[in-house]
């Protein structure tokens, strides 16, 4: 059974409209897998807390970039406040470094928080040719396109949307599009651990992941909030779902080398 989302459904909670600061993952050190794996390991600091993001990947992937390199959140022309695939009504700021994680191999992967995180964003690069199945329900924010305004991305332009499949008897909701798509997607609610696959394999495309706030945080200040019990203790692996589709225009694309 397929079910695919249709055009710009926005569907954000009322009060919401203003878009939020986002406490991007600072990925550190080298590869901790001794065998043909991957597994990094990052921080995000938020105003209140820190949290260990724990990244492992059993089929390998392109390449790691913790410091350096390019800096594949901008087109080159954008500029740093300018339009950009990765902000948003919901997201004020795009990855502040050159932190990436570029994968290339079809198959399934995880990323682990140290504790509890409260709508997580997920910033990926340069999807053509591929798609990721998640376990947790998300909503697409932007991606770079005419379509929702934005600037292109590093490697050019396309359209993202969101299709729900069963997949061996569980549901999974899939990240897909044309192009060259690269923008933002924010899992909605309470939780520790996000589960996915990349659909086929394609050298490359790559990912970070962000945060507003941790769970507790969120839940004090929002104690009636799907995910959190009536004295602002998150529940345990809770999501609150919220559905949004995007398409649009594909503009173009430059080849990666």
């Amino acid at each position: 059974m397929i079910c695919k989302a249709g055009l710009l459904a926005l569907a954000l909670s009322a009060g919401s409209a203003s878009a939020a600061q986002i406490y991007w993952t600072d990925w550190t050190g080298v590869d901790l897998d001794s065998g043909n794996g991957f597994r990094g390991v990052g921080t995000i600091t938020t105003s209140n807390a820190t949290v260990t993001v724990t990244y492992t990947n059993p089929q390998g992937i392109a390449f790691y970039q913790p410091s350096g390199g390019a800096y594949y959140y901008s087109n080159g022309s954008d500029g740093p406040a300018g339009t950009s695939p990765y902000t948003s009504s919901a997201v004020d700021n795009r990855p502040g470094t050159t932190d990436i994680i570029a994968l290339r191999y079809a198959g399934l992967q995880t990323l682990s928080f140290s504790q509890a995180i409260a709508n997580p964003v997920f910033a990926y690069v340069s999807l053509n040719g591929n798609g990721y199945g998640f376990d947790q329900d998300f909503d697409i924010l932007s991606f770079g396109g005419a379509s929702d305004g934005n600037a292109c991305g590093y490697w050019g332009c396309g359209t993202s949307f969101k299709q729900v499949a069963t997949v061996n008897g569980k549901t999974e909701y899939q990240l897909l599009g044309t192009g060259e798509p690269h923008g933002t997607l924010q899992f909605k609610g309470t939780f520790d651990t996000v589960n996915w696959r990349s659909l086929s394999s394609e050298n490359w495309n790559g990912f970070t992941v962000g945060v507003q706030e941790t769970a507790v945080e969120y839940c004090t200040a929002n104690p009636t909030a799907p995910g959190c019990t009536p004295n602002g203790v998150p529940e345990p692996a809770s999501l609150a779902l919220l559905g949004l589709g995007l398409a649009g225009l594909a503009v173009g694309r430059r080849r990666k080398g």
